[in-house]
């Protein structure tokens, strides 16, 4: 405290006191509006004691000894948030310019104690409210959180939670350690090629991992790599931690033990066939049953598991038919009503020209916005035929990792393995008309979110429904995390269980994947506002 301050200074009266319980709400919300609605626990101690002891012995020190405000300080008096840097700043306590005189040395004493504290957990809490902010004619120490720092009710309390950061912490700590940077990039490179099977699956937690590693390289202090190793824990998506027990760990061995290519990628391709990957092969056990029924029950959610067939009307679409042309019958005529009579002079014949040859995405930009009819010309071989689901009970519970409450997504789809013969689809060789076109469903709102689901456009075909029946189509890796630990009981169930609403459906299709690096027969036929039809053969996604 600076000897210019008069000793009258020290004593701190109402309005000064009412401006520092201000200037610590504002550092609260000002620090969370900067880094964000995370906060951390640290092994600071003993603050409120720190905070009483820079007070004048006597009738002021008295003053300020609190219960209430003791006890906010020892819930969350600690914490911290985490910057870009990596500096852990404390979320509550004010600088010291901030704040009246007499409270500038008791402050600057417990932000100097927290300073060298270390992180030690995340921290959340369901609470409204932090601290007391009146009891009786007394104001009191206490902060009002934001909506993203109030912990909200689902399977887990926000302790199980805080102990579950934990380990992801403890885990991708030594995953840093044992798979270095030049592996991670390797890894990188081979998957943002496409040069592995279903490579989308791992390339968002590999860019994740290797964007981490670049930001501790840059710093050299420990407990600031530390503190950015929680931040990155905290907030990665679900499973980006578990990279041992994943594909990306698989794949970053392999790449560490010195694998040939061809090797890596069989090795690869094995483990992420669609038929193994995240789906379990033995039927559930009795006790996983029951956790399942539990799980279901506790997050009221047994009406999300029941699937329809979705209507073309229902989903996103980036191009519609405005109409779906007829197929005219034959007349009758008489006997020489097959002969074709001589073009009138003035009309010009529409030439047929070759079919052009064009990628997806140029196809996008340059064609389909003067399109006002499609044409898929349906060829006599498989193809990745698919369909879009949708929740039965369209107000149970999200279930889909893209499907949110305040975001409703419930829209699924599937295709069969090895892919389907048109006649499996109520279709047959030749033209049919394409109704409309959209992404696969987890591109709707927030593809970034879902990048390791793929990306895939359907086209959806007049007349398209799969004509068998074989389960509902309920894949675990495209599940919300809460339902992991009961993956082989939802696998059974899907098996099982049967897709309502084949009588209307209306947006089954053709997918088309862009990490397929070449498309086959894939030929649309395009009919512009002047009635001219063009062919467009699509070879690959761009």
């Amino acid at each position: 405290m600076s000897k210019a301050i008069a000793l009258d200074t020290l004593i701190p009266d109402d309005s000064e006191y009412e401006r520092f319980l201000a200037a610590m709400r504002k550092r609260f919300h000002d620090t969370i509006d900067t880094n964000g609605p995370l906060l951390f626990t640290t092994d600071a101690k003993d603050l409120f004691d720190i905070f009483l002891n820079e007070f004048p012995a006597g009738a002021i020190r008295q003053n300020f000894t609190c219960h209430v405000c003791k006890r906010f300080t020892g819930l969350y008096g600690g914490l911290v948030s985490i910057c870009d840097d990596g500096l852990a700043i404390s979320a509550v306590w004010p600088a010291e310019e901030a704040i009246p005189a007499p409270f500038m040395a008791p402050v600057s004493a417990v932000r100097k104690a927290i300073s060298k504290a270390n992180v030690t957990g995340v921290f959340l809490t369901s609470k409204n409210v932090w601290g007391f902010p009146v009891t009786g004619p007394w104001h009191h120490m206490a902060v009002t959180p934001v909506n993203g720092l109030v912990f909200k009710k689902g399977l887990q309390t926000p302790f199980q939670r805080m102990a579950e950061c934990k380990e992801e912490f403890i885990m991708l700590k030594a995953c840093l350690r044992e798979f270095p940077l030049s592996a991670v990039e390797q890894a990188l490179k081979v998957l943002r090629l496409d040069a592995l099977y279903r490579s989308e699956k791992c390339l968002g937690v590999a860019e994740w991992l290797a964007a981490l590693h670049k930001k501790l390289a840059e710093i050299r202090n420990k407990q600031l790599q530390d503190n950015l190793v929680w931040r990155a824990a905290a907030s990665a998506p679900p499973g980006f931690c578990h990279v041992r027990s994943t594909m990306i760990g698989t794949l970053l061995d392999d790449i560490i033990s010195g694998m040939d290519f061809d090797d890596i990628s069989s090795r690869f391709a094995a483990k992420m066939h669609p038929l193994q990957y995240q789906r379990p092969q033995a039927p559930p056990s009795a006790e996983n049953i029951a956790q399942a029924e539990k799980l279901i029950e506790e997050m009221k959610a047994a009406g999300s598991l029941a699937r329809r067939f979705a209507r073309v009307k229902e989903i996103q679409a980036i191009w519609r038919a405005s109409t779906i042309p007829k197929t005219d019958k034959p007349q009758a005529g008489g006997v020489f009503s097959h002969l074709k009579p001589k073009r009138p002079a003035h009309e010009i014949r529409n030439l047929d020209v070759p079919a052009i040859t064009m990628t997806w995405d140029k196809f996008q930009r340059t064609v389909l916005p003067d399109a006002v009819r499609l044409e898929f010309a349906v060829p006599h071989e498989r193809m990745s035929y698919s369909a879009i689901l949708t929740a039965v009970n369209e107000d149970a519970p999200p279930i889909l990792q893209w499907d949110n409450k305040e975001q409703r997504n419930p829209f699924s789809w599937y295709v069969y393995i090895g892919m389907s013969m048109p006649a499996y689809w109520n279709l047959t060789p030749g033209p049919v008309d394409v109704t409309a076109i959209c992404l696969q469903p987890s591109m709707w709102f927030s593809p970034e979110k879902a990048r390791h689901q793929g990306e895939s456009i359907i086209l959806i075909l007049n007349g398209a429904v799969d004509q068998r029946e074989s389960g509902n189509a309920i894949f675990p890796e495209t599940l919300k995390a809460d339902f992991h630990g009961i993956r082989s009981t939802i696998e059974a169930y899907s098996r099982s269980a049967r897709i309502e609403g084949r009588e209307e459906a209306s947006a089954c299709g053709l997918r088309l994947a862009k990490e397929q690096k070449t498309w086959q027969s894939v030929r649309l036929i395009v009919t512009d506002g002047n009635g001219n039809r063009t062919g467009y053969d699509l070879d690959r996604w761009d």
